[in-house]
């Protein structure tokens, strides 16, 4: 398979899971209170309500951005178009990608909510966890390889894609499915840097599917 990486991903700096292993810039309490749910405008509650029946819990980044109703709004366009059901490309893939492009970028709290969303899209822990060795991994196929590097590549400033990767790409995806596929890596780039610049804190739910994640990590690997 042709690489679309201009430079491998091992030479990446990719921000670990779980918590007590990140950074000390990244275990900076959140710059921006959430609002309590008590004080939601109410143009925006239905919306938060829908977050919770998706996710299972109400999004920290959007409590803090509850803030902006009307940016709310927008945001909450892009991610229901993004991750309709109407799309061509696999739900918990898309969530595998957005996991893909948010540890490329670094960002520890979207990294942990898209791995979360692909389990409950119905990806097997073990593939996710197993996210990072994609290349070589047998859980994964050639065509959720190119995926993931384009994920990688493109969620990079500058772009690293190549004309060549991005043909590459095509022999796995029509028109319509790079384009769900660009979607969703464009939509964890405002995420990414929203959560990042922001510091918003980590849900409990998605940490503890991270921390459980990780612990599986750990006995395989001494098991191995």
């Amino acid at each position: 398979m042709t690489k679309i990486m201009a430079r491998s991903t091992k030479g990446l700096t990719i921000t670990s899971l779980p918590v007590q292993n990140r950074p000390k810039d990244a275990q900076l309490m959140t710059r921006l209170a959430p609002l309590d749910a008590k004080d939601l405008p109410e143009e925006i509650r239905p919306m938060l309500d829908g977050a919770q029946d998706l996710m299972g819990f109400q999004p920290n980044d959007a409590l803090v951005m509850a803030r902006n109703p009307a940016l709310v709004k927008g945001v909450f366009a892009m991610v229901s178009a993004v991750y309709s059901p109407n799309g061509k490309v696999d739900a918990g893939l898309k969530r595998l990608i957005g996991e893909a492009a948010s540890k490329a970028a670094g960002c520890v709290y979207c990294t942990a909510h898209a791995a979360h969303g692909a389990s409950r899209a119905g990806v097997d822990d073990s593939k996710i966890a197993d996210l990072w060795s994609y290349e070589t991994s047998p859980l994964f196929s050639d065509a959720e390889r190119a995926a993931i590097d384009y994920a990688i590549c493109a969620s990079q400033t500058p772009s690293a894609v190549t004309d060549e990767g991005f043909e590459a790409l095509r022999v796995h995806y029509d028109d319509d499915e790079i384009i769900e596929i660009t979607a969703v890596i464009a939509m964890f780039g405002f995420l990414n840097r929203w959560n990042s610049a922001l510091a918003t804190e980590l849900e409990d739910s998605p940490l503890a599917f991270a921390k459980r994640l990780a612990e599986q990590g750990a006995k395989a690997s001494n098991a191995g």
